[in-house]
């Protein structure tokens, strides 16, 4: 049998050694922890675009239609699209030969032997390629006496406001043929605004 003194100096050292080796555990699980901790990449972070100097960026277009339809029809292309605006033939009205005559023969009339039916009425003739409607006065202009052409000239001067604005409504010129330069004169007198739309007809 050994010696108390031994016996308890033995259990102190096998305890202080119990010790250590508890303690050189929880050192060794910390440091593996810390370790695993360090292997993980942190997660990408996007670092914000340096901002160019308002000066130098350029405006970015906003975006329109355009992008995704095709380009707009132009203004004649919609007035023609309109039915209205839509030249047809029509029978010549009133009977009046000379004056269907001088109309027929207008240069490049697209209809001889018709009259024009736009936006509501029957206008004397067309030149299509010069996109023109045209109205024919084959009066006497001439033989008339004074207070008669004063009236014939303010009747024609508002018929002639009403078929203009009939026919730029729909996207043609407007011209009206008479068969002397005095009758062009006087309606040009009265109504400066037509100045340019009158033609002295050579033709009959």
């Amino acid at each position: 049998m050994a010696a108390p003194e031994i016996v308890v100096g033995a259990v102190i050292v096998i305890g202080v050694v119990v010790v250590g080796v508890a303690i050189k555990e929880a050192l060794d699980a910390y440091e593996l922890r810390g370790s695993s901790s360090e292997d993980v990449e942190p997660a990408p972070q996007t670092k914000p675009v340096p901002q160019e100097p308002s000066a130098n960026r350029k405006p970015k277009p906003e975006p329109s239609g355009q992008d995704w339809f095709p380009p707009v029809p132009t203004e004649p292309l919609e007035r023609e699209r309109r039915p209205e605006c839509k030249p047809q033939r029509a029978n010549h009205r009133g009977g009046n030969d000379p004056h269907n005559n001088c109309a027929d023969k207008i240069p490049n009339n697209s209809f001889p032997g018709w009259d024009v039916f736009v936006n509501g009425k029957n206008f004397d003739a067309l030149q299509l390629a010069r996109r023109t409607l045209w109205e024919v006065k084959t009066d006497n202009f001439d033989t008339y006496s004074d207070f008669l052409r004063g009236q014939v000239i303010k009747d024609q001067v508002l018929k002639m406001r009403i078929e203009r604005a009939l026919a730029l409504a729909c996207g043609f010129g407007f011209r009206v043929g008479v068969r002397s330069e005095a009758h062009k004169e006087a309606l040009e007198d009265a109504a400066p605004d037509l100045k340019g739309l009158i033609v002295v007809m050579d033709w009959c």
